[in-house]
């Protein structure tokens, strides 16, 4: 009879503390079916709908390019010791159709080119009515999302165009004791389509990886390892539970001794 009740009570005690598994933890969780596999992808940027740009066309004579640059506007500032607000370049955004409206040039499709490929359609464009243009393109909405375990998952905007991998991690203060090393996925959105590939942090090849420098909008994903799935399982409530299952058997033996 003793050993019915201790049986019964270990596992009760069993039950009330195991309330996690690897399932209820891990986001994205199926495997990504073989059209969805990031494969080979250039390292440059690529222009996408939503990305906001700023286009400064110079040349030996100014004059020739103005009528191609968008006004610089005054950024007034709230502080009453200023003079006067900063001055501030406008940018074109790219809609959804991956157009920008350019001035005296009208609409031009950037979507899919990479910022070698914009610069050199304008230089071609603009040096029919100006004597050797320079044109600078920024891209100045650059977002990256980090989740998981990092210290600091968020979504990050970030002032250049070439970032990478651990750039992006380093923002999020890099990956917690937890964090698996060997099996961050990253998230990328080509052509409407959602495609997933999976990185390992602890190959010196990830360096030379074409998925080492990140394209905008980028969501990188690290899994908890096995020693955080395990902790999770511990319900906080357990010691209470315990105890109170403790104090039952006790008293149960008791009355059955008598």
């Amino acid at each position: 009879m003793k050993t019915r009740i201790l049986m019964i009570s270990l596992l009760a005690i069993f039950t009330a503390t195991s309330c996690a598994t690897r399932k209820d933890l891990i986001y994205f969780q199926d495997e990504p079916i073989e059209e969805g596999q990031l494969t080979s992808e250039p390292t440059e940027l690529i222009y996408k709908p939503d990305d906001i740009l700023t286009i400064n066309v110079s040349a030996l004579d100014p004059d020739t390019v103005r009528p191609f640059n968008l006004p610089v506007v005054s950024n007034n500032t709230s502080d009453l010791r200023s003079a006067q607000g900063t001055l501030q370049q406008q940018s074109y955004l790219v809609d959804h159709n991956g157009n920008i409206e350019f001035p005296v040039l009208g609409t031009l499709k950037v979507e899919g080119l990479t910022r070698t490929d914009l610069t050199a359609m304008l230089v071609d464009k603009i040096k029919v009515m100006a004597t050797d243009p320079i044109v600078n393109v920024r891209l100045v909405n650059f977002t990256v999302t980090v989740l998981g375990e990092v210290s600091n998952p968020g979504t990050f905007t970030m002032q250049d165009e070439r970032v990478t991998l651990l750039e992006a991690l380093g923002y999020a203060n890099d990956l917690t004791i937890f964090g698996k090393r060997t099996n961050v996925k990253l998230i990328r959105e080509i052509d409407g389509v959602k495609k997933f590939a999976f990185i390992d942090l602890t190959s010196i090849n990830t360096v030379n990886s074409h998925l080492y420098y990140l394209q905008q909008n980028d969501i990188i994903y690290v899994e908890p390892n096995n020693a955080k799935v395990r902790s999770s399982t511990y319900n906080q409530n357990n010691s209470v539970l315990i105890s109170a299952i403790g104090t039952l058997t006790t008293i149960l033996a008791v009355f059955l001794i008598k």
